[in-house]
């Protein structure tokens, strides 16, 4: 089965599409500054866990067809722009209570099912991700039609594992700067920068067109 999959042209996709910095992997990085590794991991296992929902859509055969329901994917979009919105002005708010130094043992706390919860909302609202899975993935199947649900999780299974990867080094990246304590300045500008940056995915999410 796994020889008719196209694995030299979907792992360099994969892995580019992973890298390119997103809602999500900003998050994870974010959450890694403000909380530490556990809580971003926390955030990156809910994030998997959206996309175990998605690739479970479109392994079952319903992904293609709500990628190409205009109702279903306006819905969805909206959904992800209000909430990312919200993230960002949620995030604006919290970096003017950043008054006191934040050191390695001192960072502000929030609930690990929160953390993980906001990534699932986040990778589960946004319909590029359903886009992605339903339009990239099947592009690499091959041989027997019969296996095609077979060779579909198994590259579902392949892009999570890429994926987590990917994330962990953005978490990396975001701890060693979280680890070395930082001033209150450098938190209000750490989480400015995250907030805007949520409201210009925001933004860029309302304008765009996926029909």
């Amino acid at each position: 089965m796994s020889v008719h999959i196209n694995w030299v042209g979907f792992l360099p996709a994969v892995i580019l599409v992973s890298l390119i910095p997103g809602a999500n992997q900003l998050l994870g990085f974010s959450n890694a500054v403000r909380y530490g590794t556990v809580h971003a991991v926390a955030g990156l296992a809910g994030r998997l866990a959206a996309f175990v929902v998605l690739i479970a859509l479109v392994v079952g055969g319903l992904g293609a067809v709500l990628a190409t329901s205009a109702t279903a994917l306006e819905v969805i979009k909206w959904v992800g722009v209000v909430y990312l919105a919200w993230l960002g002005v949620s995030t604006l708010r919290g970096a003017r209570s950043a008054t006191a130094p934040v050191t390695p043992s001192g960072l502000r706390t929030s609930g690990l099912w929160a953390v993980s919860g906001r990534e699932f909302l986040v990778a589960l609202s946004n319909p590029k991700a359903l886009l992605l899975f339903a339009a990239l993935l099947p592009q690499f199947t091959g041989g027997s039609p019969g296996h095609a649900a077979a060779q579909l999780a198994l590259l579902g299974l392949v892009y999570l594992g890429i994926e987590a990867i990917v994330g962990l080094g953005y978490i990396g990246a975001g701890r060693r700067i979280g680890g070395t304590g930082l001033t209150a300045r450098t938190q209000r500008r750490v989480d400015v920068g995250t907030g805007v940056t949520f409201l210009g995915l925001s933004g860029l999410l309302a304008a765009e067109d996926l029909a």
